[in-house]
């Protein structure tokens, strides 16, 4: 099946990516680039600009469980924090496959669209361990304060760790690299 190339321009979040799979798949277009806000590429292809509607993401997600299983639902969501150059694309073309395959597609370690992702999530698995252990805080007015500066958006791996060890702490944690 031959599906348009189109250039999708979105918000750059996660329910924005999930807004453009909705897209790709009712007007069959394959995206050939994903442009946030703050990329100023320019593109060869069709433009399409794609609003985040929590109703499309949400009809995307919930898909995410039923087409490619848990633990690929996992890997997508996880992807979608790597600094993967083009993690977009690179998770379109695993929802792609997956949606054509089945739960088992995360197993398939031999196909480049697999493993690709899998090794993204799993420097940022590797980031967000170590992070763990070597992040340290000052107090700040009663308020402990860490930087950060990983290559991954490791913030939200993070934070079940700290909230539950700093429970009854005020603490912030900043990540320089992505502003956060």
């Amino acid at each position: 099946m031959d599906w348009t190339q189109v250039a999708y321009h979105y918000d750059g979040s996660f329910a924005g990516f999930l807004c453009c799979v909705f897209e790709a798949y009712l007007h069959k277009e394959a995206p050939a680039c994903f442009l946030d806000p703050e990329d100023d590429r320019l593109s060869l292809w069709p433009e399409r600009q794609v609003a985040t509607d929590e109703g499309h993401a949400k009809r995307v997600y919930q898909s995410l469980d039923r087409k490619i299983g848990v633990q690929g639902r996992q890997l997508v969501v996880h992807g979608f924090l790597t600094c993967l150059p083009v993690k977009e694309l690179a998770l379109w073309e695993f929802l792609r496959l997956g949606y054509q395959r089945g739960p088992g597609v995360v197993r398939d370690l031999t196909d480049d669209r697999v493993h690709v992702l899998w090794k993204a999530v799993q420097h940022l698995g590797s980031e967000a361990h170590l992070l763990k252990g070597f992040l340290r805080f000052s107090d700040q007015q009663g308020v402990l304060v860490g930087e950060i500066e990983p290559k991954n958006r490791v913030l939200p791996l993070l934070r079940p760790h700290f909230c539950t060890r700093y429970s009854g702490e005020h603490f912030l944690i900043y990540d320089r690299t992505h502003r956060e």
